[in-house]
């Protein structure tokens, strides 16, 4: 028996024959199966989820994994145009119109398709934010207000990318970076991400000396940290493929940032990133607040060192 595949959403049932491919199963019932590349694994538009059977999903072929490790595909995401089953499977066509097919094709050609098409991944988030810009930006010409912001964005981008991380997203006077660390250590981006916070810190001496030299104002940073799962795609209407993040962990690593006007720091971690490090990191205080969109207490760390 070569088994029957279950299209979604089609719902349409298809007798696989001997060694037949899911694309070449669905091409032959008449379905529309997107293929741009002609079936030989060079994109990856032909894609499905595989919704149950994937014990009965043969493994990946050399071109099967060369594109699924690019695109950063989790084993239920499949090639139907490799993939060949030696049992029941129903597999949902994540590929299914014209837009789906314009924007597949622009993930295949990214520069860097690296979780193009969505995945969840344990990292450390970091948000940082500018204290007392909005006033600064008030009184001064917008030529000023943006070579300001420029210096300091060039500032916090080296102390973030000297220690892996990626500035993800800016928002006016904010930042928001991602690291992920090293998985063969399993501190999934923690260490990093301090040591860039306390970089940026330091930084940010030469940028509030320059400012309040220049212009008389008054300048700090807050940066808040956390660590967890988020989801991790390249949103390819949005900035040529610009990878994205989203999810709890995201919205969390944003509250612990703002808490530091409440406790007048400029670092603060969540339990998640501090008992990632245990004695690699040093922990001036611990504090206890009640963050916003959470129905209990946080116990937030203000960061002092590495050790």
């Amino acid at each position: 028996m070569n088994g029957t595949l279950t299209l979604l959403p089609d719902e349409i049932d298809i007798d696989l024959g001997a060694n037949e491919t899911l694309l070449a199963a669905a091409l032959r019932a008449g379905i529309g199966h997107a293929h741009a590349c002609g079936g030989r694994a060079r994109c990856s538009t032909c894609r499905v989820r595989v919704v149950s059977g994937i014990d009965d999903c043969l493994p990946r072929n050399r071109d099967e994994a060369a594109m699924a490790d690019r695109f950063g595909f989790d084993p239920a995401v499949r090639l139907a145009c490799q993939t060949r089953v030696g049992g029941d499977v129903v597999v949902r066509r994540l590929v299914l119109d014209s837009e789906d097919l314009e924007l597949a094709l622009a993930q295949n050609r990214a520069d860097d398709p690296s979780r193009a098409v969505g995945a969840e991944q344990r990292l450390t988030v970091m948000f940082a934010d500018l204290r007392g810009f909005t006033h600064f930006a008030e009184h001064l010409p917008p030529y000023d207000v943006i070579h300001v912001l420029n210096r300091y964005f060039a500032a916090m981008s080296r102390a973030v990318e000297r220690h892996g991380g990626r500035i993800n997203n800016t928002m006016g006077d904010g930042l928001m970076a991602l690291f992920p660390g090293d998985v063969a250590s399993r501190r999934d981006g923690a260490l990093e991400a301090v040591a860039a916070a306390l970089a940026m810190v330091a930084a940010m001496d030469e940028v509030k000396t320059y400012v309040e030299t220049t212009y008389g104002h008054v300048l700090d940073i807050g940066i808040g940290l956390h660590l967890g799962e988020v989801v991790l795609g390249a949103l390819a209407r949005a900035g040529e493929g610009r990878l994205t993040a989203i999810g709890d962990t995201i919205n969390l690593a944003s509250r612990i940032e703002q808490a530091n006007k409440q406790f007048g720091t400029c670092v603060l971690a969540s339990d998640a990133v501090v008992e990632a490090l245990g004695d690699h990191v040093v922990v001036a205080r611990s504090v206890r607040a009640r963050l916003p969109g959470r129905s209990e207490e946080s116990t937030l760390h203000e960061i002092a060192s590495l050790s």
